[in-house]
């Protein structure tokens, strides 16, 4: 069973308050010929433009007293269900409708099948498949354009005959519409989407001969999965053609996802994977203070058992970091190890240095400054846990901080009480640790309101 449909809108593209669906018809087809229709005028609780009334000659005044779309939305899903959602570029009709429920609070999903595209495939060679010329090109008079009734009638009819066209094509005879229409991305994104659900974790893509070629994060791995099937980025667009398998570990928690991803990423160095994929780090900004008390920042080769400020993939990025910090806080360049110990640093005959280095500003200003870098850089507390949200209501997740710096994530039952860090050992899952995990969990802590346990 086929439901034709056709819209009209007062905008381009779907906005609550800008563009709505005003008119709508749907036409039910049994594979033969129309059986059923729905067709109404829908109030979009916003104002039609002259622009689209010239188009669809629908007024404001039309629409004030015809239902609003909440209105016969149980209709539309009566008329749509379980059967193939068929429109004239059909991208558009469903997308609008899709957006519309999805205003609602409801998820409308239907097969679809346009029939541009099906007329491209049976009748080749025409000069143009827009839904008025193509008719007048093969003979049918569309009567009341550009409204859905008119439209949706005329695409029915359309319709009638690239069934008949199917019968007398060798080619496509034997096919199902559905065939006809199905290309290779096609099916592999029917069965990408049908695996994964529309929770949070990571996904992982897979070629033909079993090679994680994506891995990919979020809180919707479903509605992720969709955008990469509707990119427009070429790069993208070649993976796709490569997928043919996908797998996924849901982690419940939107933090241990992005961590996942990261140490997976440079576990496995997808090819599609633009970020992340560096495992190797060479150097690190170090700071301590002195022997005169004052703080001290210095570049230095990275060291897992030294603690690191931050730590970087090769030395230009550590010093183009350090010299940031240098400018905005007017640090001294003898006291971040770019200058001799023994003589005054450039930057102060500059004015660009305050003049520690010459003994010209106080120890207790200059570390002021400096410690403002380390509030922005280190974590509030030494020791602690992040607990948020698990796989199931039964449990939370947890990603645990020691002496500053990430120390693994893992999930514990809802009522454990956890006492003391050796508590946690056992529930640890993860405890690879790369130095941009202390900076996934800084931003993510930046923009998210957390439960935090201090030890």
């Amino acid at each position: 069973m086929f439901a034709i449909v056709d819209i009209e809108t007062c905008g381009a593209k779907f906005a609550f308050q800008k563009g709505r669906i005003i008119d709508i018809c749907i036409l039910v087809h049994d594979g033969i010929s129309v059986v059923d229709k729905f067709s109404t005028l829908i109030n979009p609780d916003c104002y039609i433009s002259g622009f689209f009334t010239n188009i669809s000659g629908i007024t404001n005044e039309m629409v004030k007293d015809a239902p609003r779309f909440h209105e016969v939305a149980k209709d539309i899903i009566a008329f749509t269900e379980g059967k193939i959602f068929v429109a004239h570029n059909s991208s558009f009709d469903y997308n609008f409708v899709k957006e519309e429920f999805a205003s609602l609070g409801y998820k409308f999903k239907r097969d679809t099948l346009c029939t541009v595209k099906l007329s491209r495939k049976l009748m080749p060679g025409k000069k143009s498949y827009s839904l008025g010329n193509l008719c007048e090109s093969i003979g049918i008079e569309i009567f009341d354009r550009h409204r859905a009734e008119g439209d949706a009638i005329a695409t029915a009819k359309l319709f009638d005959i690239l069934l008949q066209l199917k019968t007398q094509n060798p080619t496509y005879k034997s096919a199902s519409i559905e065939q006809i229409m199905s290309t290779r991305i096609d099916a592999i994104k029917k069965y990408i989407l049908n695996k994964l659900p529309d929770t949070c974790g990571v996904y992982y893509f897979y070629n033909k001969e079993g090679n994680i070629i994506y891995i990919g994060k979020s809180i919707n791995m479903y509605s992720r999965a969709v955008s990469h099937f509707n990119t427009d980025i070429k790069k993208m667009k070649t993976m796709l053609n490569e997928l043919t398998n996908v797998d996924f570990v849901e982690t419940g928690s939107e933090l241990i996802s992005l961590l996942k991803e990261s140490e997976e990423i440079k576990k496995h160095k997808p090819f599609y994977n633009k970020k992340s994929k560096v495992d190797v780090f060479t150097h690190s900004i170090v700071h301590f203070e002195n022997e005169k008390g004052i703080l001290t920042f210095e570049i230095v080769n990275y060291d897992e058992d030294r603690p690191a400020l931050l730590s970087f993939t090769n030395y230009g990025t550590a010093r183009e970091r350090l010299e940031k910090w240098i400018d905005e806080k007017e640090l001294c360049l003898k006291y971040c190890g770019l200058a001799s110990e023994t003589s005054i640093c450039f930057n102060h005959q500059i004015k660009k240095c305050r003049g520690i280095c010459a003994e010209q500003e106080s120890i207790n200003d200059y570390n002021a400054r400096a410690k403002q870098l380390l509030q922005a850089i280190l974590f509030s507390q030494k020791d602690f846990m992040i607990l948020d949200i698990g796989r199931t209501p039964e449990e939370k997740s947890f990603v645990w901080i020691r002496d500053y710096q990430f120390h693994g994530f893992g999930y514990i039952d809802e009522s454990a009480q956890i006492f003391n860090q050796d508590d946690l050992y056992e529930f640890t899952h993860s405890k690879t640790y790369y130095p941009d995990c202390d900076d996934i969990v800084r931003s993510w802590l930046k923009s998210k309101r957390a439960k935090m346990v201090i030890f």
